[in-house]
């Protein structure tokens, strides 16, 4: 039987008592029915909730067109930003091979574009694309998000300039709405392959939709492990008052403590660079879900111990309106082990025989005590191992802790309005009819 993710507030002793936590924590326990139920506010957008059980019978054929897109070209360009891309590449960059892309034998590669507007970027990835035999998924509610449209106008036509206009649109899926927007306009005028962006899932929500699940399933990461995970936690989080066994409202219920005696940054840490762009979903998952109304935690990451050399500094000694949330992974998938040397000029000898995830467990801890003796307090969210099944439980946690947060603050987590400031002095400057 699989353990579950866990949170550990132990580290909060000084800052936050333990009985704050839980008093809190059970309080939410009325606005996590109100999330569940689709009373609260901003209840349209809350398909997320009954997602794990709800895409089932979506996988096999999300399976069979990831499975089509590899069979008929060795690289796949994926287009979106924001929620249409991070959750993906989250989950890529942590399941997969770190060096992957530099084997001899390179197995199906996924890129992705429409996330900038940088023309370095994107030349240099046209000038790759001349080289390889690709498809193109593209990912947009609407069709006319200005970076993720632009990237498409460009990447379709150099598809087409290469392959022709028919068997380009066999190589292009579009992930988008069921019945409105350019991208289905074109995409029915067209003949691609779609998948629907369900009306009730946002897009810092839909990592397990088609959005997120096609391209991971492209990557050749199994999808049913993650939805699996996502299940499980469902049922550990969704209905469950107890907060002492609901790792959603004990996180939502510490941060939101620690926000209220003046901590309003959050960092989230990682020991392994793999989990970097977990850093970033996570990001945007509560940032723009939080951030209104001249309120909200301001979410930042680092990745340590490499930012222990850099951020380090400022986290131990700078001004203490921070804390951390720890993202400790119990057991790694391979071992390495310091050899004995003769000379030992590197005095490192004592280390002889230790495995580098000893000497990593030894970094974090250090440096969670470290932290919190220095007026940093920290929360631990600890994965038994770094797998599809423990990071489907993560990304839904977070995403019933977002949602209850999110309440608890007094805003709604399911709207971005502030998102369309920039648009329109963009348009403007742009020329826009």
């Amino acid at each position: 039987m699989n353990k579950n993710l866990s949170v550990n507030t132990g580290h909060l002793g000084p800052f936050v008592a333990t009985g704050e936590i839980l008093a809190l924590a059970s309080r939410a326990g009325l606005l996590l029915d109100a999330l569940v139920s689709g009373t609260g506010e901003g209840s349209d957008f809350t398909g997320w909730i009954t997602l794990p059980s709800d895409i089932e019978k979506e996988l096999n054929d999300i399976e069979a067109s990831a499975a089509r897109l590899r069979q008929i070209s060795d690289t796949t360009v994926v287009i979106g930003i924001g929620g249409s891309y991070l959750g993906s590449r989250a989950v890529l960059e942590a399941l997969g091979d770190s060096f992957g892309q530099y084997r001899n034998k390179r197995d199906h590669q996924v890129l992705f574009a429409g996330q900038n507007l940088c023309p370095d970027y994107m030349h240099e990835l046209l000038t790759l694309l001349d080289e390889r035999d690709y498809s193109i998924i593209v990912i947009s509610k609407s069709g006319t998000t200005t970076e993720p449209a632009v990237a498409f106008r460009l990447l379709r036509s150099h598809l087409i300039r290469k392959t022709g206009r028919k068997e380009a649109a066999a190589r292009i899926v579009a992930v988008t709405d069921k019945a409105k927007g350019a991208l289905r306009k074109m995409a029915d005028s067209e003949g691609y392959k779609t998948f629907v962006i369900p009306d009730n899932v946002g897009g810092r929500y839909s990592v397990l939709t088609a959005v997120g699940l096609l391209p991971i399933a492209v990557g050749g990461i199994d999808i049913r492990e993650l939805v699996k995970g996502a299940y499980d936690m469902k049922r550990l989080t969704a209905d469950n008052h107890n907060a002492a066994t609901n790792p959603a409202l004990l996180y939502a219920a510490a941060r939101n403590l620690l926000y209220t005696s003046g901590r309003n940054t959050e960092i989230l840490v990682n020991y392994t660079p793999k989990l970097h762009c977990i850093a970033e979903w996570w990001k945007q998952l509560f940032g723009e879900s939080e951030g209104k109304d001249g309120r909200g935690i301001f979410p930042a990451a680092v990745d340590n111990t490499t930012d222990l050399h850099s951020m380090g500094q400022y986290i131990q000694d700078g001004e203490r309106k921070l804390f951390e949330t720890v993202l400790s992974v119990e057991s790694g998938q391979r071992e390495v082990k310091v050899p004995l040397t003769d000379d030992n000029e590197d005095n490192l000898n004592f280390l002889a025989g230790k495995s580098l995830s000893f000497i990593n467990t030894a970094a974090e801890e250090g440096t969670r005590q470290a932290h919190a003796e220095g007026g940093v307090p920290n929360i631990e969210i600890s994965l038994p191992a770094l797998n599809g099944y423990y990071l489907g439980q993560l990304l839904y946690m977070l995403e019933i802790a977002c949602g209850v947060s999110g309440y608890m603050l007094g805003v709604n987590p399911f709207d971005q309005p502030g998102v369309e400031a920039y648009k329109k002095k963009m348009f403007t400057l742009l020329g826009k009819p």
